[in-house]
């Protein structure tokens, strides 16, 4: 019964089209979640939208195969999903007025999850499964991980804003002489504290240190009124 149960999973026929359109909606909207709680450009709706897109190019592939038997590449399809996925991806990427790149991650989360459902639209279902498990695996757990290696890396972006102009030349000597390198600097406008002057500044560490221990030191320095990372 089981068997029979499990190959008509994998057979062409309305309920397994059924079956996998359904999971393509239901593994895709669980992976876009943990997105949408974060606040991210594409959340779970988008997600469901492109596993669900991706598995019925899959499905249509093997219906025109099945039905007009013709000699047709089932996987041309879905190579222009997986080129055509990157246009929706790209969407999702900024780049601030900070010169941050953001986005990256819910950009590769949409083309893993269209990968995702182009296999389960195939009826992979073993590798759809895994790779749903894995996708929340990296955008959750390893979010964590990320954040505390990049806390404590030596490399570090900073806004500061001085009490004047002619404070730029000391605090810049202050950094230098403790062996911490200036990557790039920008002056720009002052956004909080009515402050005259605002620097952008990338900074490369002489050792690995607790970012929040460089706010802490920049906070207390001479002529600086505010300071934040970047």
């Amino acid at each position: 019964m089981l068997q029979d149960a499990l190959q008509t999973l994998y057979e062409f026929n309305n309920i397994s089209v059924g079956i996998r359109l359904f999971l393509a909606v239901i593994m895709g909207g669980l992976i876009g979640l943990e997105r949408g709680i974060k606040g991210r450009a594409a959340g779970m709706r988008t997600y469901m939208l492109v596993s669900l897109g991706a598995a019925l190019v899959m499905i249509t592939s093997q219906y025109i195969i099945t039905q007009f038997d013709v000699s047709l590449d089932p996987s041309r399809m879905g190579a222009q999903v997986i080129s055509g996925i990157g246009f929706l991806g790209a969407g999702t990427i900024i780049v601030t007025r900070e010169r941050q790149i953001r986005g990256l991650t819910t950009a590769a989360g949409l083309w893993a999850s269209a990968c995702m459902g182009l296999a389960i639209g195939v009826g992979f279902y073993f590798g759809a499964f895994v790779t749903m498990a894995l996708i929340v695996f990296v955008t959750s757990i390893m979010h964590t991980l990320d954040s505390m290696l990049i806390s404590r890396s030596r490399s570090i972006e900073l806004y500061i804003e001085l009490d004047e102009l002619v404070s730029i030349k000391h605090l810049l000597e202050n950094i230098r002489s403790e062996g911490t390198k200036v990557t790039y600097m920008k002056v720009v406008q002052p956004k909080y504290s009515g402050s005259n002057v605002a620097l952008q500044l990338s900074l490369l560490l002489p050792i690995r240190k607790a970012h929040f221990e460089v706010l802490e030191d920049f906070s207390t320095r001479e002529h600086v009124k505010f300071v934040e990372q970047v």
